[in-house]
């Protein structure tokens, strides 16, 4: 089991990139438009970078939703190969089948 810490950060994360998503998606767009001023686009460069550094979304680390595990993680199932074994041991996901000879 993960540090509750580092999943709770991790939370912390997609809940503010959840809230700039748009201003800076906004803001990414005019310093990306080559056809706008250089001040402008500069000004909006700014702007972005005064933003929160954990409200980009690539700070976010995907991470296991049984366990919190950060590493081996399948996008498919969101979860990591280690309670991938687990749950399917255990018969509950459906569809997949141990194979052992």
């Amino acid at each position: 089991m993960a540090k509750t810490s580092s999943v709770e950060k991790n939370n912390r994360r997609r809940k503010l990139a959840g809230q700039y998503a748009a201003k800076r998606k906004a803001l990414k767009d005019i310093v990306m438009d080559q056809s706008k001023p250089m001040e402008e686009r500069f000004r909006a460069q700014l702007k972005l970078s005064a933003l929160p550094r954990n409200s980009a979304k690539i700070r976010i680390r995907n991470r296991c939703e049984v366990t919190g595990r950060p590493r081996a993680y399948y996008r498919k199932l969101k979860v990591s190969r280690i309670a991938l074994r687990d749950l399917g041991n255990n018969g509950q996901i459906p569809g997949l089948v141990k194979s052992s000879w």
